[in-house]
């Protein structure tokens, strides 16, 4: 592919990376949707979109929902934005994936936004969720290439590398996306965790973006996985501050499906700008899926958080569905960590696997990678073991209770 000519006359590449353009349009999508948050939140106390407490809930009182329509006009100010830059505007001319992705994530916020006011069942929702899917891989966002870890041959590669015809690019994208958005959708229960994670997310998958425009020497063809992934950590840092614990608003679902579409089109998007080449080695396969080792990465705590929630309720007898108040974020309070530190170790385990992945994409020294991934587990390990090491050293030391003491409390009831 030719590199694209800017409009000075001069080929993107003379131009260098528009890392500054990203960081500009990610602080644009940051101040819009903090400032419009005020304008939302007080739309949401008029008409009812609010979320009463109930007995699965962690908050006790009742907290205005919408959030992520703020997010989603700090998503259309990023864009509109990138649209007015020299550097950036050639995003729109060579791919219409921002375009698809703009439409789907406008059809999957209104849906939201019906459920939070008035709370969908969950057929409608999944329906909503297939149709944004469809919208995606009508504008081209839809993975191409597979790989499938045997039929290396002689190649020394192993594995190999498996090109997909239209249905079967279009039935993972769409899983894939599906998977993703209801995966943000479980894990958004405490205060800030959904917004944390969006961001975190956002970030390392922007990183990672950023390198394959670097390794397609600035191609503007590769600039929207990079450019979506930008504005939608923006608008997530931008919601944080009134979200964290005591959270003045929620982003629910019209916020949380959001996160998760825009996550599943920016790394299926990015399936398809990685060079191809007939002297592909371990390196190159690695960088080659990336996009599925990072799309992994980053929701691995929301996408374990889902499986367990679906083996737990299926095994119950009850509906994949149900809710229930068993979340891993529900079990980090049940072994003694606060809202806020609950929600800061599960940024940390998403952070180290986020960037740990994307940094073995993007760094040529495999082992000194493993190595700092592994001392950050570590670290998390002890984090997240704290309260419960504490709680039976309390519990030795007391001993005994004494004849006729009254019973201790147990903090349970």
């Amino acid at each position: 592919m030719e590199l694209a000519q800017s409009s000075y006359g001069q080929s993107s590449f003379g131009l260098g990376l528009p890392i500054r353009e990203y960081l500009l349009v990610g602080l644009a999508a940051a101040v819009v949707t903090f400032l419009l948050v005020g304008l939302v939140r007080v739309l949401a106390l008029r008409l009812g979109a609010v979320a009463w407490p109930r007995g699965r809930d962690v908050h006790v009182t009742p907290t205005p929902r919408w959030g992520g329509l703020a997010m989603f006009g700090g998503v259309l100010a990023g864009i509109g934005l990138a649209a007015q830059l020299p550097a950036l505007r050639l995003a729109f001319d060579y791919s219409r994936d921002v375009q698809g992705v703009l439409l789907a994530a406008a059809l999957l916020v209104a849906v939201g936004a019906l459920d939070d006011r008035f709370e969908l069942d969950a057929v409608t929702k999944a329906a909503g969720q297939v149709t944004a899917a469809g919208v995606l891989v009508l504008f081209g966002v839809q993975f191409s290439v597979f790989w499938i870890p045997w039929g290396g041959g002689g190649t020394g590669i192993s594995g190999s590398i498996l090109s997909l015809g239209p249905e079967q690019g279009v039935v993972l994208t769409v899983v894939l996306t599906v998977a993703l958005v209801n995966a943000m959708n479980f894990v958004d229960g405490l205060d800030g965790l959904a917004a944390g994670i969006g961001l975190i997310a956002a970030t390392a998958t922007c990183a990672f973006a950023i390198g394959l425009v670097r390794e397609n020497g600035n191609d503007a063809a590769a600039y929207p996985p990079a450019l979506m992934a930008s504005v939608l950590a923006g608008a997530c840092l931008g919601f944080l501050p009134h979200n964290f614990n005591p959270a003045r608003i929620f982003m629910g679902d019209s916020g949380s499906m959001l996160i998760g579409l825009m996550l599943a089109a920016a790394t299926t998007s990015a399936s398809g700008k990685i060079p191809i080449t007939t002297t592909t080695d371990g390196t190159d396969v690695l960088a080659l899926f990336a996009p599925l080792i990072v799309l992994a990465a980053v929701v691995f705590v929301p996408l374990l958080d889902l499986l367990m929630a679906v083996v737990r309720r299926t095994r119950a007898g009850m509906s994949p569905f149900s809710p229930d108040k068993m979340h891993l974020h529900h079990r980090l309070l049940e072994i003694g960590h606060s809202q806020r530190r609950a929600v800061l170790l599960i940024y940390l385990w998403a952070g180290i696997l986020a960037f740990g992945a994307v940094a073995l994409a993007l760094i040529d020294d495999p082992a000194f990678v493993l190595w700092a991934v592994a001392l950050g587990l570590g670290v998390a390990v002890l984090a997240t073991a704290v309260p419960r090491a504490r709680t039976a050293r309390r519990a030795g030391s007391a001993g005994p209770p004494r004849p006729g003491a009254p019973p201790r409390a147990t903090g349970r009831t």
